[in-house]
């Protein structure tokens, strides 16, 4: 009854509704797409719609205002919010541009609309190490993530990758102990990680990609059973994808709080009472626009 009524109302108001895999799988079932935040970015840009819900974390919901100035951008929970993503600091960023010659600021979009602000390209999972290979600055300091830093240092040796101190904390949370063990259960699973994992946890893994490429991996192998080594809630999409393979979730830690805040009650509250709307200066928003289409730009081949 609730999803029939949200879909009523996203029709009565031409709004879409946008939806993370980490957030509850009912909430996906009903989203006109879901994705990782690059998909959900570039999707967001190219909405025809006059309303976009997001069904994420609140820096997602500012990526989408900053794509979409004259959009309205509605959050189901405006408590949803990612740690990491205010884990750099601004002063840092301008301090680094005055001692460290040849610099470009790269900005993970995990990352609040202030921070963008002052950074020259936003990068994701997805495309880190197609933009960071495509700039002609030696020097890097990648924002806010350590662990997507040296994810891409260690690919990118031609590059000085200088390192934040920020972290995924639910990623964060996985050791090289917890990798042996799902391995040990599960001798026959191939692993599968994100990157926002520490680099000991990325080197035992047989894959370390995006949500999107752990997908894209999955559904092209020819093995038929997975350890997956990021937030639960993209088991919901590789079971839909691959009802004939098998998924282990490497560890109970792997649950985002605050992606699972957002229900189907808040969605179509919001969207019914068109509350909790993302509003952001425009002079943040101008700024920070240049990071982001930037990453577009640079992403179009």
């Amino acid at each position: 009854m609730l999803k029939e009524e949200i879909q009523k109302l996203k029709k009565e108001k031409n709004a879409i509704l946008l939806a993370h895999y980490y957030v509850p799988e009912d909430v996906q079932d009903i989203a006109d797409f879901v994705g990782d935040s690059f998909a959900l970015a570039k999707k967001a840009k190219e909405t025809e719609a006059d309303i976009i819900v997001f069904a994420g974390v609140r820096f997602m919901g500012e990526s989408a205002k900053i794509l979409n100035p004259d959009k309205k951008v509605l959050m189901p929970d405006m408590e949803a919010d990612c740690p990491m993503a205010h884990m750099a600091d601004v002063n840092k960023v301008k301090e680094m541009r005055e001692t460290v010659k040849d610099l470009a600021v790269v900005c993970y979009v995990n990352s609040t609309a202030e921070l963008k602000t002052v950074s020259d390209v936003c990068v994701t999972s997805s495309n880190a190490m197609q933009i960071v290979e495509k700039l002609p600055n030696e020097n890097i300091y990648f924002i806010p993530d350590q662990h997507l830093a040296s994810f891409v240092k260690a690919k990118l040796t031609n590059k000085n990758i200088i390192l934040n101190e920020g972290y995924c904390a639910t990623h964060h949370a996985l050791t090289k102990e917890d990798v042996l063990k799902a391995k040990e259960q599960h001798p026959q699973a191939l692993v599968l990680v994100h990157p926002e994992c520490k680099s000991e946890v990325v080197q035992c893994a047989d894959y370390a990609g995006s949500t999107a490429g752990i997908l894209n991996y999955a559904r092209q192998s020819d093995q038929s059973e997975f350890i997956i080594g990021t937030e639960m809630g993209v088991l919901y999409e590789l079971k839909k994808q691959n009802p004939d393979k098998t998924f282990y979730l490497m560890s109970d830690k792997l649950v985002c709080d605050n992606m699972k805040k957002v229900t189907l009650d808040k969605v179509y509250e919001c969207l019914d009472k068109e509350i909790n709307e993302i509003e952001l200066d425009p002079e943040t928003m101008t700024k920070a626009a240049g990071a982001m289409d930037r990453m577009l730009e640079l992403t179009k081949s």
